[in-house]
């Protein structure tokens, strides 16, 4: 049975934080929005670190990503003003730089190799000795080899950002159906809205489809257009810092130890964030022992004084990589459809820009130029994404899956 429900000048289906910043934005440009999730703000948010990373996540090949990351991250002060004065509510943004090291012989020329790549793109950061990283992080093991200094990678918390969305979406206006979407609606060669699972019917001008890694599973969506994104597990330990041993990191450290990255986040209020692992596994969410494991002995390496540490929580979620692991922004070849998705490990740290794109294109129709090369077109000829292990039909998952991490 299907029940008829007002119509909005635009769906946003998925309420993680790209949902919800893609929500807010159309509600402030004044366009009637209603946003479908059955937890919007839950989600990978709840599991990221929150790192914005443009410099130090750079990786040969994503040169092309690493202008829009910049772009982002320039924009990350105000709109964190802009947010907190809409919503009330702090995000724990902090302007604290990270330093990244290296272990041994290895990981120090990899190190030194992504100097260079930075220094080629055009980026700041400075090469230290060992003995001049643990002047500035005073906890690091002794066998630190070196590192660089990067100060303009900062950091964000994902679960106070998604709150703070949230809070401005209802502000805005946003209406929220808190359900799963089962199918889109497809009328004439366009995409006019969607049905729930209850069978509530929800009809638009326009849809967003931004389920992150569930957004190449939703019914009625056509072949053609059907992003190909997958799930990319990774597992994050939470410990808390007592007061006695404050203050424990200063800013975000990373590592590459023996081949394996791992990082560490302080938070103002104590709160140190481990993370994270990268595992191909479907969709599957379980926190293994030997991913904790491996992340505690990682970090232990790094930073041995992290056994002292009480821990606090394991969490896993899915991040939503594309085959070339930059998002897909903007229209698709569906009329009426379009995608904010597969951002991989980059969704907080693109929250900003993705809000921007996509409130332009919906107002407008056209495609900012700082998100031409992420149009969905790119993939037009790719093969679809492998299918899940889960039958495609059921749009439905714990919600930790719905948003990258």
């Amino acid at each position: 049975m299907v029940i008829s429900a007002d119509s909005s000048d635009v769906l946003v289906v998925g309420g993680g934080i790209i949902g919800l910043v893609t929500a807010w934005r159309a509600a402030q440009r004044g366009l009637s929005t209603t946003l479908a999730d059955p937890e919007p703000g839950g989600g990978a948010a709840q599991v990221a670190a929150g790192m914005l990373a443009a410099v130090t996540e750079l990786h040969h090949g994503e040169q092309t990503l690493l202008g829009l990351n910049l772009a982002s991250a320039a924009r990350y002060p105000e709109f964190v003003a802009e947010l907190e004065e809409a919503s009330g509510r702090t995000v724990g943004f902090r302007a604290c730089g990270t330093l990244s090291v290296a272990l041994d012989s290895d990981d120090r020329a990899h190190l030194r190799e992504l100097h260079t790549l930075q220094q080629r793109s055009g980026l700041e950061s400075e090469w230290l000795s060992g003995r001049e990283c643990r002047r500035l992080e005073p906890m690091l093991a002794p066998g630190v080899r070196g590192g660089l200094r990067v100060d303009d990678d900062h950091q964000v918390d994902p679960r106070r950002l998604a709150s703070a969305l949230v809070t401005a979406c209802e502000r805005a206006g946003v209406a929220f159906r808190r359900a799963w979407v089962g199918r889109l609606r497809v009328t004439d060669g366009r995409a006019v809205g969607a049905v729930l699972r209850d069978g509530t019917e929800l009809a638009a001008g326009q849809v967003v489809l931004a389920g992150g890694s569930l957004s190449g599973r939703l019914e009625g969506v056509p072949e053609a257009v059907v992003p190909p994104v997958r799930p990319v597990k990774g597992q994050v330990l939470r410990l808390t810092v007592p007061a006695a041993y404050a203050p424990f990191l200063s800013r975000t450290v990373r590592a590459v130890v023996r081949g394996s990255h791992v990082y560490l986040v302080p938070r103002a209020d104590g709160e140190l964030v481990i993370g994270a692992t990268s595992e191909e596994m479907g969709w599957d969410t379980t926190v293994t022992a030997g991913g904790v494991y491996e992340l505690l002995r990682d970090a232990h390496e790094l930073i041995p004084g992290i056994t002292e540490l009480p821990l606090t929580e394991t969490r896993a979620g899915l991040r939503p990589a594309s085959p070339d692991n930059a998002p897909l922004l903007g229209p698709t070849a569906l009329p009426g459809l379009h995608l904010a998705t597969g951002h991989h490990r980059n969704g907080v740290l693109l929250t900003p820009v993705t809000g921007d794109v996509m409130a332009h294109v919906l107002t407008t129709g056209e495609l900012p130029e700082v998100a031409r090369p992420f149009a969905p077109g790119r993939f037009a000829r790719a093969p679809r994404a492998a299918a899940p292990a889960v039958p495609a039909s059921r749009y439905t998952a714990p919600a930790q899956q719905e948003q990258s991490v």
